[in-house]
């Protein structure tokens, strides 16, 4: 299948999303002025179009369309045509009530917004593959496309009539029988048992608690039906260009769909991100989703949206300060991005995202944003020829995975205040403080390349999964695993033992008495100055671990809060910032993974794609950071031996 080279020919992608429906056609010839003087090289059409091209039922309007195409075209500026199917047209939802979702409540979400459609109904469905034919037909052989964009940021859940009728297809298919599905869902408890496949709905609004099994199956049919919407839309367009890859864009850590699976069905996989310049771990947070996001993709990978500027959606929107949207857009190439790209590039008058920024702000073409498109256009295309296509190795591997998440982000658990993406972003945060680069990687999947496996939190895991970890250490690999992991089987089915009894064998655990979760502000006290927040843990050790820090002080005084055994680790608390990025770096350490560069000042991140290392300041003051021998710096074409001094956030680019 094409993939993402067959776009990119060893260049790096810029651009974004561009919306010319919104402006006088005045405006269009100096849009392209500005995007060829920016270094613009690739536009993404149509994502909201759907009305324009479509006023009517069946009646199109193209020649609009056709006129924007041939000027791009003719300013060497390529399109990623999207499908316009992620905000049908109103006539559609007043035709046709039955293609717009219901709540839990059973209210309906309304047009007026976006993402107002049913990704169970059998109407949307029909209506979104005619228009997706009509685009394939007419721009099928047209020289300005390059890749085909599906719907845009797919997240609709629907508890509506038909919804439950797939879904009861759906359960059919995974369970085959009554009995089957009673067992999993564990119905004999508050008298649930089901006697016919019609009693059976979506996880709507109920008095009390809601079955959590139920809720998970949920969960999985909702990804399940969203992405049957993509590959729909993906095998028309497939049809008429098969020499085209395919994406649509995830939104990072959305615990509505499993971007594993979806992954596996996309020949581009692309992603949206937004960190909060506000935020001192924005910069963690994107190389998170960078990792993330270059793992599902198995290589180079697609930043489809960011903001140039300010975004319109938190309680309070900063711009990014002088720098750091070139900081963070070389951060995403550094982290095997080969598309960057932006929504959108020319800032909206009305609706309702007119504050949320465009590569041309409301300042125009003298505004600062604009002058920083331009500089970063030229800063892609100097590297673009050295990075393109290259690999970003890494040593660790972060497990995750959607079904996990889904089974313990539910009610009635033993603490609210445990959020997995939290602690995600901690454990990833200090591997990336200690400058390790990470791949992530679901607990299934081969890990046998990796020389440190680390697992954050897993709380449900299949046997297979078990296995897989099991045979990782036998195998000479080292593993670190945190606490309520294994905790459930796939069902959500507590294991008996409340972990599974191979688990706490790996890690010399005899017992797990209790679990003791902590107050916000709460902390325990550890041997070595440890300290423990979130979650603690009553253990008791068969005798066999290697090496433990004991708890000191209060209920748990002397019991273990870490464990090793062999290579295999485990913490049943989450240690503050520094203590865990001091465990995570000697337990690296001891299995032969070492940091990109040592010695880095405090805020620089190291990253080596290919041949090429990049150094990226993300403080507000000038470093001096070492350097083993003599660079050339491909950004200022200079040479440097020995250090190199990066400004606020500066940023190297440098080959031997």
């Amino acid at each position: 299948m094409p993939d993402l080279s067959d776009t990119t020919r060893r260049r790096i992608l810029y651009g974004g999303d561009y919306n010319p429906e919104q402006w006088p056609e005045e405006t269009w010839p100096e849009d392209v002025r500005l995007m060829k003087a920016a270094g613009v090289n690739s536009v993404t059409l149509g994502v909201f179009s759907w009305s324009r091209l479509e006023p009517r039922p069946g009646v199109h309007d193209f020649a609009w369309l056709d006129r924007l195409m041939d000027l791009v075209h003719e300013a060497g500026i390529g399109v990623v045509l999207a499908t316009p199917t992620a905000s049908p047209p109103p006539w559609l939802g007043r035709l046709h009530p039955d293609t717009l979702p219901r709540d839990e409540d059973g209210r309906t979400e309304w047009w007026g917004g976006r993402q107002h459609f049913s990704h169970s109904s059998t109407v949307y469905r029909r209506h979104a593959a005619a228009i997706t034919e009509a685009l394939a037909a007419r721009y099928a052989d047209h020289p300005a496309l390059t890749m085909w964009h599906i719907n845009n940021e797919y997240c609709t859940y629907d508890h509506g009539d038909e919804a439950a009728a797939r879904f009861r297809r759906w359960l059919r298919d995974r369970y085959g029988t009554l009995d089957a599905l009673n067992t999993a869902w564990g119905t004999a408890f508050w008298s649930q048992g089901y006697g016919d496949w019609e009693e059976i709905l979506p996880a709507r609004r109920t008095h009390y608690l809601k079955n959590p099994a139920q809720v998970l199956d949920f969960r999985r049919f909702t990804s399940d039906m969203l992405l049957e919407c993509f590959t729909a839309e993906r095998d028309i367009v497939r049809r008429h260009t098969p020499h085209l890859p395919v994406t649509t864009n995830f939104m990072p850590l959305w615990s509505g769909q499993d971007a594993w699976r979806w992954a596996e069905e996309e020949d581009v996989v692309s992603v949206d991100l937004y960190p909060d310049p506000c935020d001192p771990s924005g910069a963690q947070h994107g190389a998170l989703v960078q990792d993330m996001t270059r793992s599902q993709a198995r290589g180079p990978w697609m930043l489809m949206e960011q903001a140039a500027g300010a975004v319109n959606w938190r309680d309070v929107n900063r711009p990014k300060p002088r720098g750091l949207h070139r900081l963070w857009s070389l951060q995403a190439v550094a982290r095997g991005a080969d598309a960057v790209c932006c929504f959108q590039w020319r800032q909206s008058r009305q609706g309702a995202e007119k504050f949320h920024s465009g590569m041309v702000s409301h300042a125009g073409e003298q505004g600062r944003t604009y002058q920083e498109v331009k500089q970063l256009g030229a800063d892609l295309a100097r590297i673009a020829p050295h990075v393109s296509g290259g690999a970003v190795a890494a040593d660790v591997a972060v497990l995750h995975d959607w079904h996990s998440w889904w089974a313990g982000d539910q009610e009635a658990r033993p603490s609210r205040e445990v959020d997995y993406p939290d602690v995600l972003g901690a454990w990833h945060r200090a591997l990336w403080q200690a400058g390790l680069t990470t791949d992530f990687a679901r607990p299934d999947h081969d890990l046998t390349r990796y020389r440190l496996v680390v697992v954050p939190q897993l709380y449900a895991l299949t046997d297979a999964a078990v296995d897989n970890l099991l045979a990782y250490v036998r195998g000479g690999g080292t593993l670190v695993c945190g606490f309520l992991t294994g905790v459930a089987d796939q069902d959500d089915r507590v294991r008996p033992g409340a972990m599974d009894a191979r688990l706490r064998e790996l890690f010399g655990i005899r017992t797990l008495h209790e679990w003791w979760p902590l107050r916000p502000g709460e902390s325990v006290a550890c041997e070595g100055g440890l300290r423990g927040t979130l979650w603690s843990e009553e253990l008791e050790p068969d005798g066999t671990a290697d090496e433990t820090v004991a708890y000191r002080g209060g209920e748990l005084d002397g019991l273990p809060a870490v464990l090793r055994k062999g290579r295999a680790w485990y913490v049943s608390t989450l240690p503050e910032p520094e203590a865990l990025r001091a465990l995570l770096a000697r337990v690296a350490g001891g299995a032969g993974v070492r940091p990109v560069l040592d010695g880095l000042p405090d805020g620089v991140e190291a990253v080596r794609r290919g041949g090429v290392l990049f150094l990226l300041n993300h403080g507000r003051e000038p470093v001096t950071v070492g350097l083993p021998g003599t660079h050339h710096d491909l950004l200022t074409r200079t040479r440097t031996t020995g250090r190199i001094t990066l400004d606020r956030y500066g940023v190297a680019v440098l080959k031997p």
